[in-house]
């Protein structure tokens, strides 16, 4: 099972989701993240970081999130708690160059300032696993230095690195779904 290794809070980011009574959706968003398996070669830039996004995608099919559509963040889920609806919305971003952060962390600032999103997630490979991941790709540190380069430090934002859990002799490439759950397996 992969773990998240490195966090990054900004702008009470931590104390609004035990405010607003998000600690259920973030207990299943942990569960998410850390539900599948996720083996990869420990050779640089051998594998795919499309196959792992496409893992964590149908973790959260599985979990019911919903998927936004082009231009907003990737998925959002709510609770609701006597009236209100607080809402966490998530970006993936394990694929791709890590330019494209600055998308992903434009996406969460107009979410939360619309008032769609209370609590806004960055997920990204951490600074160690983006190594054997393909050249060019984001990683943690990317990310935290986006967030904070771009002034979304000033959002209740939370990044995110994930590791991978084993080493395996084939390439990690395009996922497959299995039994309802995901792995990010080769055949």
């Amino acid at each position: 099972m992969p773990c998240i290794v490195e966090r990054r809070d900004y702008d009470g980011a931590r104390e609004r989701v035990a405010r607003l009574g998000l600690a259920v959706l973030w207990e299943e968003l942990e569960n998410i993240l850390t539900g599948f398996r996720l083996s990869v070669v420990e050779q640089v830039h051998a594998n795919s970081g499309g196959a792992v996004r496409k893992a964590i995608n149908g973790m959260f099919i599985d979990a019911g999130w919903t998927r936004m559509q082009a231009g907003g963040v990737d998925w959002i889920k709510n609770v609701r708690t006597e009236g209100a609806h607080p809402t966490l919305g998530v970006e993936l971003r394990f694929s791709r160059r890590h330019d494209f952060l600055v998308l992903d962390v434009v996406h969460l600032r107009e979410q939360i300032t619309a008032g769609k999103v209370d609590v806004g997630v960055l997920i990204t490979p951490s600074d160690h696993l983006a190594e054997y991941l393909q050249a060019g790709g984001p990683r943690f540190s990317y990310a935290t230095m986006t967030v904070e380069r771009d002034n979304a430090r000033y959002l209740p934002i939370v990044v995110l690195g994930l590791e991978h859990d084993s080493r395996e002799p084939k390439l990690l490439s395009e996922g497959q779904r299995t039994a309802g759950r995901s792995t990010a397996r080769s055949q």
